[in-house]
């Protein structure tokens, strides 16, 4: 018996493009080209898919074509709606981790004979991407368009290696395996754990660092220009940036050498960080928040007024339950409790309307705005993301929910407005993964069956 797969209906998503500026025949064009209407089987099997959306220009998409049209066209900056990578579709590789930075994009993957690979693609000043090489001389390509091999030395990342995680910042990348964490591109700051040496040239570097830890690393988060790594043990080391306290040393100078962060989470278990800028936050295995970083906006309100740096964890007071995940953006933070319930405080676009941009605290965003309902009782948030000014969520059935500024197309909503309010992003698969960037989103999801 066939049945239609869930899919993006035309009509509703048009008329979210027309509240655009963007010119209403390329909408139509990428409209009529990207939503496609499936038909199978019950029996059929579900096929993982990876998704991309935002800003193009610097191949962050892996989309060459956007960049780079073939015979005719024009080069499209931003991709409006989500656009399905297909480069490890034909190949049969699984994406297991993906991450971004500013203007790039990494994509762990074990491949059709279970081989372990990076794989990158946008912006490669630094060699945060690896080397690869140009056709034309031997000078590392600057902008990778297409997902391509990252180069690592086989005694670093083996074929059987595990990806456990990975995330990049300004310029720098940092991985995860079960047996070592590796990290290449920009270190002016220490970022890559390793001491900066001055006048090191990042372009077309082969470099690639082994960072030399006695723990076994479970998450990795990547500030612009430094690196948070959270322990099997509950521990979190910090090396780079300092400047606004976000290595949580309790200094303001820059860290070559990961260094065990102390303050009030040095007796707790650490079960989850999270820092895109240079505001971070982590979460206890008892549910409590701490934070250090830049909190200019009112983000560490709780425990002090009128703070504008805080160079060691402090244990928030904040009352929001049990908590299990936190985001933070450029000036907001969120926190997803154990019942799947959103708060969001800090300074910009919170997802509480367009005429509530400053809260010095959590304030929960409405269960029915991410799908719950008396049709829907069960549904809840499972995962909570940030960009540097947006926010993403999945919930229980799969579904994307968006928020925030919405420059370079970022929500994947159809348009270049701000979204003042979660909105489902109308994606034809249902998603298991996202990823924010600065100005692009990733999403790993499975097809419907």
């Amino acid at each position: 018996m066939l049945h239609s797969c869930r899919s993006s209906v035309t009509s509703t998503l048009r008329k979210q493009l027309r509240a655009s500026s963007w010119s209403k025949k390329t909408l139509k064009q990428q409209a009529d080209s990207e939503i496609i209407w499936e038909y199978a089987s019950e029996k059929t099997k579900r096929v993982e898919r990876v998704y991309v959306w935002g800003y193009a220009s610097t191949g962050a998409l892996g989309v060459k074509k956007h960049v780079d049209p073939e015979k005719k066209g024009s080069p499209r900056r931003m991709q409006l709606i989500p656009y399905r990578l297909k480069d490890f579709e034909a190949k049969n590789d699984k994406v297991e981790k993906i991450a971004c930075g500013i203007g790039f994009s990494l994509f762990a993957c074990k491949t059709a004979k279970n081989i372990t690979e990076i794989y990158g693609c946008g912006i490669n000043t630094d060699s945060q991407l690896g080397y690869h090489p140009s056709s034309n001389c031997k000078d590392s390509l600057d902008y990778v368009l297409e997902p391509r091999k990252v180069n690592i030395p086989s005694s670093l990342l083996s074929e059987d290696s595990k990806i456990v995680s990975m995330d990049c910042g300004r310029a720098h990348s940092v991985i995860a395996t079960d047996s070592s964490v590796l990290s290449l591109g920009n270190n002016s700051y220490g970022q890559l754990g390793r001491q900066p040496v001055e006048g090191e040239i990042y372009k077309s570097s082969l470099k690639v660092h082994k960072i030399e830890l006695d723990e076994t690393v479970k998450q990795v988060v990547c500030g612009m220009d430094q690196t948070l790594l959270l322990t099997t043990s509950g521990k979190v080391y910090a090396c780079g940036l300092g400047a606004d306290g976000q290595t949580g040393l309790g200094h303001y100078n820059v860290t070559g050498t990961p260094m065990l962060v102390k303050g009030d989470i040095e007796n707790e278990h650490i079960v989850q960080i999270s820092c895109i800028a240079d505001t971070c936050l982590a979460v206890s295995d008892k549910g409590d928040v701490f934070g250090w970083g830049n909190c200019e906006y009112n983000q560490f309100y709780s425990i002090q007024k009128d703070i504008l740096q805080l160079n060691v964890p402090r244990r928030l007071p904040l009352d929001m339950g049990k908590v299990i995940e936190t985001a933070t953006g450029g000036s907001t933070c969120a926190a997803l409790n154990d019942k799947g319930e959103i708060f969001v405080w800090g300074f910009g676009i919170l997802g509480l309307g367009p005429k509530l941009d400053n809260c010095c605290q959590p304030t929960k965003i409405p269960e029915v705005l991410f799908g719950k309902n008396d049709f829907n009782p069960d549904c809840e948030v499972v995962s909570l993301k940030s960009g540097l000014n947006h926010f993403a969520v999945l919930n229980n059935n799969g579904d994307l929910y968006t928020w925030g500024r919405n420059k370079f197309a970022v929500l994947g909503l159809g348009h270049k407005l701000d979204q003042f309010f979660p909105f489902k992003v109308l994606l034809p698969a249902e998603a298991v993964d996202v990823c924010c960037g600065i100005d692009h989103m990733i999403v790993r999801s499975k097809s419907y069956a």
